[in-house]
């Protein structure tokens, strides 16, 4: 018996709002989109390198305000780069946790975490 990592879906409200927070800022990558009509909710993919997100409209799929934590390395790189670019919504900090992680949170526009994390490095 095997498993695999677990795809999280994170409820969205407007996808211009979401394809710009994931895939401009953040530097997803959209890897399908699906709606079952023209104007229909969307649902998609997008992944960055082994980390993939499902991103949806669809009612009742999952609930805003869900939190996400992604295993990173290269975090204050992955900061730096965030800081850098032209988006005037969020300039998350880089945290020290009590348990020995460096958290990056980034919140969504519709109240979802995104917590990109690695070890503390040892001092």
């Amino acid at each position: 018996m095997t498993f695999s990592a677990p795809v999280p879906i994170l409820r969205i409200f407007d996808v211009g709002r979401a394809k710009d927070h994931y895939l401009s800022f953040l530097g997803f990558q959209l890897d399908w989109e699906n709606r079952q009509s023209e104007d229909g909710p969307l649902y998609c993919q997008i992944s960055k390198g082994d980390c993939v997100l499902h991103l949806s409209e669809h009612h009742g799929d999952a609930c805003p305000g869900a939190a996400v934590r992604i295993e990173t390395s290269g975090l204050r790189e992955f900061h730096a780069l965030l800081h850098s670019q032209p988006y005037k919504y969020s300039r998350p900090p880089i945290q020290s946790m009590p348990w020995g992680t460096d958290d990056l949170t980034v919140p969504d526009p519709f109240g979802n975490r995104v917590t990109f994390w690695q070890l503390t490095p040892e001092a």
